[in-house]
């Protein structure tokens, strides 16, 4: 199993965990995600040569400091991790245990956790000082697949000091600046606005002015974006068309009215199954129509909806499962839109792979 597929199950899990009130503690946290996170990446965490928990790590005056969990190589620490309560929003938690201890061993990686996300740290800044920001913060809610080919580095099989280290500090900037592009997505400044309203418009720039391209700004990077996943999605399909036959479409009979299923929702089923492929075996991905909706399934097993399209009324639904299992109904204006719900229907298959054998069902 690679490390992407350990991660996504142990993603699954985390839902249910919360619910359940498992890992409201620290030591909850500890034993249900945390540990579990270290052995996805190759270390035996019942081995205290490789994972070392409350590592002493004395500091000037202060005796007996401990840090949560050391991973080791040759007997000398090159993680540490510091575990919060799951919940804890690091951004208010001032990381100064693991500054100290940082300063103190000779590990060069201290990560900051509550379980689901993961603040990687380093000293590019001052040699054996810890950085104040992160260069790479990991999600387990939030899995992105760039972020864990980076991740494949801090495995036990792949670990490579000279290498991390060699891209941290452009991990760390790049990181910076899609904050900042995120953010300039969400509520653009006037000046960056200005800079685009500048390049296609010579007139005086009034108040009114400036609100009009403000939006005209927001639209047309909504709109680059859509394209943009739109082309990468369309060419990852038509790559797996190459490769294989398209997957099947199970129509269910009905006594009453001819099921017919429309070009409309043959173009959404190819887009959702493009969407779907890094996460599963496109062949998987199977169409089941019916007269009220359209269902995309998984192994063509109707317990295991990913979403529904309800095409059929005046306007277009889809239908997406939750991690509770329940359909959430969301209206959209063109197919293209679908793009813009990859992450949750990705999220949808994979509870289904997180599933144990006994938790699975036969098709129906």
């Amino acid at each position: 199993m690679d490390l992407i597929d350990r991660l996504r199950e142990l993603s699954a899990r985390i839902p249910k965990l919360k619910a359940d009130g498992l890992i409201k503690t620290e030591e909850g946290t500890k034993n249900a995600l945390v540990m579990p996170f270290i052995n996805a990446l190759g270390y035996n965490v019942f081995d205290p040569t490789e994972v070392t928990p409350e590592l002493v790590a004395d500091v000037g005056t202060k005796k007996g400091e401990k840090v949560d969990y050391a991973i080791l190589k040759d007997g000398q620490p090159i993680m540490l991790f510091e575990c919060k309560c799951c919940g804890t929003d690091l951004g208010e938690v001032h990381a100064s245990q693991l500054y100290r201890y940082f300063s103190v061993t000779a590990a060069r990686f201290g990560i900051l956790t509550d379980g689901v996300v993961y603040q990687f740290y380093t000293d590019l800044e001052a040699p054996n000082k810890m950085d104040s920001k992160p260069f790479l913060v990991f999600d387990m809610l939030d899995i992105k697949e760039p972020l864990v080919e980076e991740l494949k580095k801090f495995t036990k099989s792949a670990f490579d000091l000279d290498q991390i280290m060699s891209t941290a500090s452009e991990l760390k900037y790049t990181s910076a600046i899609k904050k900042i592009v995120t953010a300039q997505l969400a509520q653009p400044t006037e000046d960056f606005v200005r800079f685009f309203a500048s390049q296609v418009y010579s007139g005086r720039m009034t108040a009114a002015t400036l609100a009009q391209f403000t939006e005209l700004v927001k639209r047309a990077w909504r709109e680059v974006i859509t394209d943009r996943m739109k082309e990468t999605f369309t060419k990852a399909a038509q790559a797996d068309d190459q490769k294989m036959e398209a997957a099947p479409v199970v129509e269910v009979p009905n006594t009453e009215t001819k099921v017919v299923t429309t070009e409309e929702e043959q173009e959404a089923f190819r887009i959702i199954r493009a969407i779907l492929r890094s996460a599963v075996d496109v062949k998987r991905v199977c169409m089941r129509d019916a007269q009220s909706y359209c269902a995309i399934l998984l192994d063509d097993n109707n317990r295991k909806p990913i979403v529904r399209l309800h095409f059929n009324g005046g306007k277009k639904r889809i239908g997406i499962i939750n991690a509770q299992k329940q359909e959430e109904r969301v209206n959209i204006e063109t197919l293209d839109d679908l793009y813009q719900h990859a992450d949750r229907l990705i999220a949808a298959v994979t509870l289904y792979l997180a599933q144990s054998p006994k938790e699975t069902h036969p098709a129906t």
